[in-house]
Order: structure tokens, then C-alpha cells, then sequence
């Protein structure tokens, strides 16, 4: 089987991002534990995953410090998986990720999940980029800039 490529020395951050969580069990597994799985047949059976891919993704999101283990909280021998701040910190993107397939992967009238905000009891609000001022912004209203890099030596 071929070596996995890594993109950590990629300058795009969503490149970065892709290479940590870009493939479809992460991705998954990080929203499983959103939803509140801890243990490694929980996961299994959620996912449906064979038990080598699944303990190779836990084993990378633990080490990019997204999922951390600790012992079980009902007090057996076992380990659960709980998000670390870092994986908390993905939350946003799971909700674009789930409200853009609720936009635009469904019929209308077709069943699927919803966010709630438990406070509410309403679906969580569509999220979009905002300016300073609070406006939405448009693809066309953005650039990416690098940052960090220097001025070559003229020659």
C-alpha cells in the first residue's frame, strides 16, 4: 500500500485542515463524538468501519490533539475518547458541513437531522461568513493573502 502523502508543509490552511481531518471516517468520528460517543464500539458500530481503519483514525486525531482518552467514566477498565479543546474547536465546521448538506444533498421533504439549540429548542441559524459589520460575505468580496513571508535577497 502507498505511504500517505502529508500536507503539513502546505501554506493553505484548508489543506492543512483536510490532511488532519479530511477524510471521511475523521470526519465522522469527530462528529460521532459531537454527538456524544466516547467508547471504540460505539464508534464502530455508528460508522459501520472495519476495526483497523477505525483504530488508525482515533490514533490520528489523538495525535494532532484532537481527541484525547481517559478512563472510563462509568468506572470499567476501559478508555473512552473525549475532544480535546482543539477538537471542540471544530464545531463550527461541522455545523457548515451539516447545514450545507441540509441546503443543498436533501429533497425537499426528505428526512434528515437537525441541530437544535437546546436553550431554544429551535434549529441552530445558518451560519455564514461576516465582516466586521456584521454583513455577509460573499466569495467575491474576500482574498487570501500569505502571511510570513519574506522579501527574496536581491541578487
Amino acid at each position: 500500500m502507498p505511504r500517505r502523502t502529508t500536507l503539513s508543509s502546505e501554506t493553505c490552511p484548508v489543506a492543512r485542515c483536510a490532511d488532519v481531518i479530511g477524510d471521511r471516517w475523521s470526519l465522522l468520528i469527530v462528529r460521532d463524538a459531537f454527538d456524544g460517543m466516547r467508547r471504540f464500539g460505539d464508534f464502530q458500530r455508528s460508522l459501520g468501519v472495519a476495526r483497523n481503519i477505525l483504530s488508525d483514525r482515533l490514533h490520528r486525531l489523538m495525535a494532532a490533539d484532537i481527541l484525547a482518552t481517559r478512563p472510563a467514566s462509568d468506572g470499567t477498565a476501559y478508555q473512552e475518547y473525549v475532544l480535546t479543546a482543539k477538537g471542540e474547536s471544530l464545531f463550527p465546521i461541522v455545523v457548515a458541513l451539516r447545514q450545507w448538506g441540509e441546503r443543498h444533498l436533501f429533497e425537499h421533504g426528505e428526512r434528515h437531522s437537525l441541530l437544535i439549540d437546546k436553550h431554544t429548542g429551535k434549529p441552530v441559524p445558518f451560519m455564514a461568513p461576516q465582516n466586521g459589520e456584521g454583513q455577509t460575505l460573499e466569495p467575491g468580496q474576500t482574498e487570501v493573502q500569505k502571511t510570513g513571508i519574506t522579501e527574496m535577497k536581491k541578487r
